[in-house]
C-alpha cells in the first residue's frame, strides 16, 4: 500500500505533526524552499536518514549523451540534467558521541511547518539517543527573497534533563550521492560525481569556500558559508576542508536552560563564463550583505516580501479548508519558482527536485505565466525575457528542421532541444503558439508598451513565421497545419491539430497588431506589409476540424473515426497508460492524456459557441484519463462554464491536492508547478469565470454548492482589484491605482474608486450527462455529486 504524507489542514501553513520516514522523499519535495535562483529540498538537516539530497541552482546543468538506437537526421546530441550542487543545508549533531538520528533512539516529539507568510521551514525535534541522553532541537530555515544568491539556517540545541556534551557539524557537500528509483521517464537521468573540485578553503578565517566545475557543460559553480555563534563559556569551534567537504565543529557542554544556538549563512553563484577567483568573490561578497542584515533582518525582510505579494495575490475560500490551504501552498511554490529569475526558466518542477530533469516545457507559459501575470507580474516578464534570450538557438533549431522563424524545444535548461523522442518533442511546436499566447496575456496585463515592443515582439514575429513555414494553403484557399502533435501526448503527429492551429491562428494575428503598432522595431526585425498581410491571410483561412456526423469538433482531422479505447479493460494499475502500453497503441485510438481541444475552449473560448463547448466537453469528458497533472485544472475551467459546477469542484480537489496528497504517487521527484498554478486557474478562471483581454477584465461568478464564498485579488494595468463571490452576489473593489475596465456577466463596469456589486445570475441546470472513462472518474469531495 502507497502512503501519503498527513499534513494539518491550516490556512497559512503546511504542518507536519510527526514524522513519517516512509513519506519522507515526497515531504521533502512540500518543504522545499528555493527564490527562483536556489533551490533546497526539504531535507533534515543532519543529512540521514534522506529520501533525495537536494540542492539546486536554476540553469546549472550538466550534458549527457542521448543513445539511439536509430539515429535520425535533427535528432538532440545532448541532453540536459540539473546537477544537485554543493549541500550547505547539512548540520549535524552528536550528543555524548552518539549522533542524532531520528531512525535510532527515542523520538519524542517532531513537527516540521512550512510558513506561507514568513517564508521559512520550521522544525522542532524532541529526542533521547541510544543512550539516554534527551536533547531539544530546533531550526529555521528560509531561501531569501531578497538577498538572491544567500540562504540561511538557525539551528538551536538544548540539554533537556541533565548536562550534555554536544557537538555540531556544519558542513558544505559535494557529490552526495544520489538515490534514483529508475524505470519512469518522468524521473531525472542518473549523474555519478558532476562536480570536479578546483577549489576547497576552510572557514579559518570565517568563511568557508568551495569552487566546482562541470565535467562535461563547464559550468563552474561556487558556495560558501560562514557562521553565527551563541554557545555556553568554553565553546570550542574549529574548520577543516579537504576534498568535497568542508566543514566548521562547533563543541560544546551543555546544561538546561542554556542552549547552543548557530546561525549559518551560506551563498551560491554559477557562470558558465566567469573565473574561479571571480566566483570566489562573487560567492563572499554575497555572504558579507546578507551578515550587513544578520539573521534577524533577513526574517524581517522576507517577512515583508511576503506581506507585499500576498496582498495582491490572496485567495480566500470559505468552505473547503483543503482547498483554501493548498492554493495558497501553491502560489507559494508559484512565488518561490519564479521570483527571483532574472533570465531563467521556470522548469516544470521548479527547484524543489529532479523530475524531468529540471527542464522546462509548455507548461510554464500556458498555466504559470497566466498566474504570475496577475500576481506577480515581474515574473511572468522575466520568464519571457528568457525565453528571447533563447532565440538564437530556437532560430538555428529551425533552420535544421528546414524552416523560417523559431522552433522553441519542447523540453529544455538552457534553450536547446532535450527530447529524443520527436513525435512528442519536435512535432509539438504549439510550444511556439504558447509563448505567444503568454507574451500577449502579459503585455494586455501590464501595458507595457516596452516590454511589447523589445521582448514581446521579436517573440511574435519569429514564431508566426514558423507557422507561415509549417502551413500551408489547399487548392480552396483554407490554411492548414499539418503533423504536428498538440497537448494530448496519446496522439501525436497529426493534422489540423485544434488546440494547434487556434493558438497558431491567435499567434499570428497578434503578431499583425504587435508589428502594426511598431512599425519601426518591426523594421528592424525584417518584416515588412507584405509579410504582415500573409499572416492575416493565414490566420482568417486557418482550418478548424469539425465531425458533422457527432456533432462536435475532431481534436484533429480524423481522430473521431479512430477505434475507442477498451477502457472497461483497462486495470487502474495500468495508469497511467504511458507505462505500459506501447504509443503506438495508443496513438491510433480515441483516449486522451490531457485536455487538449477542451484547453483550446479555455483558451480560446471565442472561437466556439456555448452549445459547441457544451457538446464538446461531454464527447472529450468520455476519453480523457488525465494521466497527467496539467489536465484536472482545465477540466475544472469548462465543467463551470457548461454548468456542471459540481464536477469542477472535484476536478478543483484534484488540482488543488495533487502534491499534497501525492496524488500522482510521484511527488518524490518535485513538486508539480503547473499543477499547482492549476488550483488557481480552477477557482479565478472556472468559478470567477475570469478572462482578460484586450484591457478588460471580463467575471462570470458561479460557485458550487460547497462553496460559500471565494474572493481574489487580480494585477491589472496598475490597478489591484478585488473580486468577491457569494451564490447571490458579487462586489469588485479598486484596491489600488486607476480606474479599470469591467465586465460582469456581459454587463460592462467601470469601475473608478471604492466599490460595486452586482447579482449573480442562476447558473441553468446541465442539459446533458457526462460521464469519464470507467475508473478515472474525479474523487468525490465531502457529499458532493456529479453535475
Amino acid at each position: 500500500m502507497i502512503r501519503h504524507p498527513a499534513f494539518a489542514v491550516e490556512p497559512w501553513s503546511v504542518r507536519e505533526c510527526r514524522l513519517d520516514l516512509d513519506v519522507l522523499a515526497q515531504t521533502e519535495s512540500v518543504f522545499a524552499l528555493s527564490n527562483g535562483h536556489i533551490g533546497l529540498r526539504g531535507n533534515l538537516e543532519e543529512g540521514e536518514p534522506c529520501g533525495e539530497p537536494g540542492t539546486y541552482l536554476n540553469g546549472f546543468y550538466e550534458l549527457r549523451p542521448l543513445p539511439y538506437v536509430e539515429a535520425g537526421y535533427g535528432y538532440p546530441e545532448s541532453g540536459q540534467t540539473c546537477v544537485n550542487v554543493t549541500n550547505g543545508k547539512l548540520v549535524r549533531l552528536l550528543v555524548d558521541d552518539e549522533p542524532f538520528d531520528v531512525r535510532y533512539g527515542t523520538l519524542h516529539e517532531h513537527e516540521r511547518v512550512l510558513d506561507l507568510r514568513a517564508g521559512t521551514l520550521t522544525r522542532r525535534a524532541d529526542w533521547s539517543s541510544p543512550t539516554g541522553g534527551r536533547i531539544r532541537v530546533s531550526s529555521t530555515r528560509l531561501v531569501s527573497f531578497t538577498h538572491r544568491a544567500v540562504a540561511a539556517i538557525r539551528y538551536e540545541v538544548e540539554a533537556v534533563d541533565e548536562a550534555r556534551h554536544v557537538v555540531v557539524q556544519s558542513e558544505l557537500v559535494a557529490n552526495e550521492t544520489q538515490q534514483y528509483l529508475g524505470g519512469d521517464p518522468r524521473e531525472a537521468a542518473p549523474l555519478a560525481s558532476p562536480l570536479v573540485l578546483e577549489e576547497n578553503i576552510p572557514a579559518k578565517e570565517g568563511v568557508a569556500i568551495m569552487v566546482h566545475h562541470t565535467r562535461v557543460s563547464d559550468l563552474r559553480v561556487a558556495a560558501a558559508m560562514c557562521h553565527e555563534l551563541d554557545g555556553p563559556e568554553g565553546t570550542r569551534i574549529e574548520a577543516q576542508g579537504a576534498g568535497d567537504v568542508s566543514r566548521v565543529t562547533v563543541a560544546a557542554r551543555l546544561v538546561p536552560g542554556r542552549p547552543l544556538r548557530l546561525v549559518k549563512l551560506f551563498s551560491y553563484g554559477w557562470s558558465a563564463r566567469r573565473s574561479r577567483p571571480a566566483m570566489h568573490d562573487q560567492v563572499v561578497a554575497a555572504l558579507a550583505a546578507a551578515r550587513l542584515d544578520g539573521w534577524d533582518g533577513l526574517c524581517a525582510d522576507q517577512r515583508r516580501f511576503l506581506d507585499d505579494f500576498w496582498e495582491g495575490a490572496d485567495v480566500e475560500v470559505e468552505g473547503d479548508a483543503e482547498v483554501q490551504q493548498a492554493v495558497r501552498f501553491g502560489l507559494f511554490h508559484l512565488l518561490q519558482s519564479a521570483a527571483r529569475l532574472e533570465d531563467r526558466a521556470i522548469p516544470a518542477k521548479g527547484l524543489t527536485g529532479t523530475g524531468y530533469d529540471g527542464h522546462a516545457f509548455w507548461d510554464t507559459e500556458t498555466f504559470v505565466l497566466p498566474v504570475l501575470t496577475h500576481t506577480y507580474p515581474r515574473a511572468a516578464a522575466d520568464a519571457l525575457s528568457w525565453r528571447k534570450s533563447t532565440l538564437p538557438m530556437a532560430e538555428a533549431r529551425a533552420a535544421q528542421l528546414g524552416l523560417s522563424g523559431a522552433a522553441f524545444p519542447w523540453r529544455t535548461i538552457n534553450g536547446q532541444e532535450c527530447s529524443g523522442y520527436w513525435p512528442a518533442g519536435t512535432a509539438a511546436f504549439h510550444v511556439n503558439a504558447d509563448i505567444a499566447y503568454a507574451v500577449t496575456a502579459c503585455g494586455d496585463a501590464t501595458g507595457d508598451t516596452a516590454f511589447e515592443r523589445d521582448t514581446g515582439l521579436p517573440l511574435l514575429v519569429e514564431t508566426a513565421r514558423l507557422w507561415l513555414a509549417l502551413g500551408h494553403h489547399d487548392a480552396d484557399g483554407r490554411y492548414h497545419i499539418d503533423g504536428v502533435t498538440g497537448p494530448d501526448e496519446y496522439s501525436a503527429v497529426a493534422d489540423d491539430n485544434v488546440y494547434t492551429n487556434l493558438m497558431a491562428q491567435q499567434n499570428l494575428w497578434q503578431a499583425a497588431d504587435v508589428a502594426a503598432r511598431h512599425p519601426g522595431r518591426a523594421a528592424q526585425l525584417g518584416v515588412t506589409p507584405e509579410e504582415i498581410t500573409t499572416w492575416r491571410e493565414a490566420a482568417d483561412a486557418m482550418v478548424v476540424p469539425y465531425d458533422e456526423r457527432l456533432g462536435v469538433h475532431s481534436q484533429s482531422e480524423g481522430f473521431t473515426r479512430h477505434g475507442l479505447w477498451d477502457f472497461a479493460a483497462t486495470k487502474p494499475e495500468q495508469y497511467p497508460l504511458l507505462l505500459h502500453f506501447p504509443y503506438f497503441d495508443l496513438y491510433r485510438r480515441q483516449v486522451v492524456k490531457q485536455a487538449d481541444l477542451v484547453l483550446a475552449m479555455h483558451l480560446r473560448g471565442d472561437a466556439f459557441t456555448p452549445e459547441e463547448k457544451v457538446r464538446n466537453f461531454a464527447y472529450y469528458e468520455a476519453l480523457t484519463v488525465r494521466d497527467s497533472s496539467l489536465s484536472a485544472c482545465t477540466q475544472a475551467v469548462i465543467a463551470a462554464e457548461v454548468g456542471h459546477l459540481e464536477l469542477a469542484y472535484r476536478y478543483l480537489g484534484e488540482a488543488a491536492m495533487m502534491d499534497l496528497a501525492d496524488l500522482e504517487k510521484n511527488t518524490v521527484d518535485g513538486v508539480h508547478m503547473a499543477a499547482l498554478a492549476g488550483a488557481w486557474i480552477a477557482l479565478v478562471a472556472g468559478f470567477g469565470g475570469m478572462r482578460a483581454g484586450q484591457g478588460r477584465i471580463c467575471c462570470a461568478p458561479r460557485l458550487p454548492s460547497h462553496l460559500q464564498r471565494l474572493a481574489f485579488r487580480l494585477r491589472y494595468r496598475d490597478s489591484l482589484l478585488g473580486v468577491s463571490i457569494t451564490r447571490e452576489t458579487t462586489t469588485y473593489r479598486l484596491m489600488q491605482g486607476p480606474p479599470i475596465a469591467l465586465t460582469h456577466h456581459g454587463e460592462q463596469i467601470q469601475l473608478r474608486a471604492g466599490s460595486v456589486t452586482r447579482p449573480n445570475p442562476p447558473t441553468p441546470a446541465p442539459k446533458n450527462h457526462i460521464h469519464q472513462p470507467s475508473g478515472r472518474e474525479p474523487a468525490i469531495r465531502g457529499n458532493d455529486t456529479p453535475g
